[in-house]
């Protein structure tokens, strides 16, 4: 059973996709932090760097944007290597262009390197004014990326009007489908510009294409207008709000229902499913319950249990989570799990156990980039194999792009998954004021002498009878209780009295020594 259920107020809109009941995906746009992945602006070029073969353009956000020479160019591409897929398209992505080359493996890139042979410096000055899409929001400390080469997203259809090429999402798998969609797309199609058909165009009518191509053409129409009628930087076309984004990608015939709980966006959805899904029509509903409906739904505690680095399995072996700025490190542990018989086969039951919720938690928390998944080292080749074979199948449900390498002599599978946005835990969260961002504090014996340190520095030097240290309850606390010993031997080394005094004010790493 799929639902798509929706919580939305005038700050913040939520998206949750369940699957049984089970959180899969979520989509969260705040008023104050709108997502700006799939926008196009009238961008002007800062400054250009050859080492790099990028530039940096300014589209009038925070940071300027960077643009690669790949995203500048066209290369003669190989489409059909490109694995396309409708999480992509979701994010109004550019499966179809340059960018959704950047997170592949290096072998499946390298054909774009190999014929940028057009130096940036060449084909971009600084204060030049350019068109460009946002694919890629920003992420940490990197700006967000755009590209040069504009992708608009239909119901069906995905449009590219820079670029002359007809595509097939790779999930509609029957050949002669495929061939019949081609040759469907190569009748409409305009020349000089490509479409991709998207996974819900599968077995659908001349008609449902030809009111995309129109509805898109005209969309292409009104950018080119608006962009050489302003100066940059400005916002030419932005791209649909979190909740009409996932009517148009995610609202399929697949899914039994969609609930809201805002009369407002109730009556939008309503407006826009009868003009593009009316055979959905009977499925959305209109949530009335006093009760919250992320409440209602289980969907809230789900969400708290996804920033958790850990995740427990139910047969009691469980698997953490940990982001790190270069890669996803995911670990397998039996935990509680003692098995039945042979170890071999409890280890393969606790591996096949991890794989269905490790995909899960990738899509939940938007985990992307280079992901290693850490799993029990398993003797048995076969059920290596298969441990490879199951994961291949469990994130066929995911829509983003994903690449499974093989299994290491160590245990290890290396995947990559398409990255365009922050994930959940960056989203939700923010540093910690203690830990900086680290996860882990001084413990309180390290402190301690961190603090006698600090009195063999000063007491040889100062001239004072007392030396004051103020510091948090905790540590206080401790050398009253354990490190009474310590004060002992400092007051007789040094001939000074020492006090230590409680401040709940300071920081639990923080600490002032005082002379009196």
């Amino acid at each position: 059973m799929k639902e798509i259920i929706i919580n939305a107020n005038p700050y913040e809109k939520r998206v949750a996709l369940l699957e049984d009941r089970l959180l899969t995906e979520i989509y969260i746009e705040r008023r104050r932090s709108k997502r700006i992945n799939g926008n196009i602006y009238q961008g002007k070029v800062t400054r250009v760097l050859p080492g790099m073969q990028a530039a940096f353009v300014d589209i009038g956000i925070d940071r300027d944007a960077f643009l690669y020479v790949v995203d500048v160019i066209h290369p003669s591409i190989d489409y059909e290597k490109i694995n396309i897929s409708e999480e992509e398209e979701l994010a109004n992505s550019s499966d179809n262009t340059i960018e959704g080359l950047n997170e592949l493996p290096e072998e499946e890139k390298t054909f774009s390197h190999t014929h940028s042979n057009v130096a940036i410096e060449d084909l971009l000055k600084e204060g030049q004014e350019l068109l460009v899409q946002v694919c890629k929001e920003p992420l940490g400390h990197k700006g967000a990326r755009v590209t040069t080469h504009i992708t608009l997203p239909g119901r069906y259809l995905v449009f590219m009007p820079t670029v002359d090429h007809i595509g097939i999402s790779r999930k509609i798998e029957d050949k002669t489908e495929r061939n019949k969609l081609r040759d469907l797309i190569a009748r409409l199609k305009k020349p000089n510009v490509g479409y991709i058909v998207r996974t819900v165009g599968e077995a659908k009518d001349e008609k449902h294409f030809q009111s995309d191509i129109e509805y898109l053409s005209k969309l292409w129409e009104n950018i080119l207008i608006k962009s050489s009628n302003c100066s940059a930087p400005y916002l030419v076309h932005r791209e649909l709000d979190i909740l009409l984004k996932s009517l148009r990608d995610i609202f399929t015939v697949d899914v039994d229902q969609l609930v809201i709980d805002s009369n407002e966006e109730y009556s939008r959805c309503m407006e826009f499913v009868d003009n593009f899904l009316p055979n959905l029509t009977d499925r959305v509903k209109l949530y009335s319950k006093n009760r919250p409906i992320f409440d209602e739904y289980d969907i809230d505690r789900q969400i708290e249990q996804a920033l958790s680095p850990k995740v427990w399995l139910k047969s009691g072996g469980y698997i953490v989570i940990d982001e790190t700025e270069a890669l996803i490190a995911i670990d397998v542990n039996t935990g509680k799990f003692v098995g039945e018989t042979s170890l071999e086969e409890t280890i393969f039951k606790i591996n096949m156990e991890a794989i269905k919720e490790i995909v899960r938690q990738v899509r939940l928390r938007d985990l992307g980039g280079i992901i290693i998944i850490d799993f029990i080292d398993m003797e048995i080749e076969e059920n290596r194999e298969k441990l490879l074979e199951v994961l291949e199948d469990e994130l066929k449900r995911d829509r983003m792009r994903t690449k499974v390498l093989q299994l290491t002599e160590l245990g290890l599978v290396e995947m990559t998954r398409k990255r365009i946005k922050q994930s959940l835990n960056n989203l939700l969260t923010t540093a910690c004021p203690y830990c900086k961002g680290t996860g882990r504090v001084k413990s309180v014996l390290t402190l301690c002498r961190s603090i006698q340190r600090e009195i063999d520095r000063l007491a040889p030097t100062c001239k004072v009878d007392e030396i004051i240290i103020k510091a948090h309850p905790s540590i206080a606390a401790f050398f009253y209780k354990q490190e009474d010993t310590l004060l002992e031997y400092l007051e007789g080394n040094y001939n000074k009295r020492i006090t230590i005094r409680s401040d709940p004010e300071l920081h639990y790493e923080q600490y002032d020594i005082v002379v009196l």
